[in-house]
């Protein structure tokens, strides 16, 4: 029997199947692994209804909780932020990051070269590790690391998570 924290679902190839999210005036960029099935089902970030990432980032950014795509978007450029993903493709079992292969990592430079970015965070271990290996040395720029807000993070709970994520403004000001 699968639990919140497991996964049995099959091995796939998956492709990003949209955009970053910035503009010129995005000071931080948060990357993430790789949509998850719910995200590439809404067209956009974190899109899993157990996932804590906006939650998260409206209590840190004393924002309210932005219920639509639109309402997220309009908060992340109110603040300067920007979103996307370190990998552009690679073969995984749903959303589980720890069964991650044959990845392909998207080009920071697509980014950094348009915005004044002064950080990047990953969310995860996994997604930090891939940026290490992947983009780091094509970008230079190094990578802060914040726990995953994925439902499969079973070990951090909420407080945690909004204390890690609170280190976000320092860069935003």
């Amino acid at each position: 029997m699968a639990t919140p924290c497991s996964s049995n679902k099959t091995t796939t190839r998956v492709r990003h199947e949209f955009g970053p999210f910035y503009n010129k005036d995005s000071r931080v960029l948060i990357l993430g692994s790789i949509p998850s099935p719910k995200s590439r089902e809404q067209g956009f970030y974190y899109g899993h209804p157990r996932n804590r990432f906006w939650q998260v980032l409206a209590d840190v950014l004393e924002e309210d909780f932005p219920e639509t795509v639109d309402d997220r978007k309009a908060m992340l450029a109110k603040h300067r932020i920007a979103l996307w993903d370190v990998l552009d493709s690679c073969e995984i079992k749903g959303a589980s990051d720890t069964s991650i292969k044959d990845p392909v990592a998207n080009d920071m430079n697509f980014i950094l070269d348009k915005a004044e970015i002064k950080a990047i965070f990953t969310t995860g271990a996994k997604a930090d590790d891939l940026y290490k290996k992947m983009c780091y040395s094509v970008c230079g720029v190094p990578s802060i690391k914040l726990p995953s807000t994925s439902p499969a993070n079973c070990g951090c709970n909420y407080e945690s998570l909004k204390d890690a994520y609170s280190i976000i403004t320092d860069y935003l000001k």
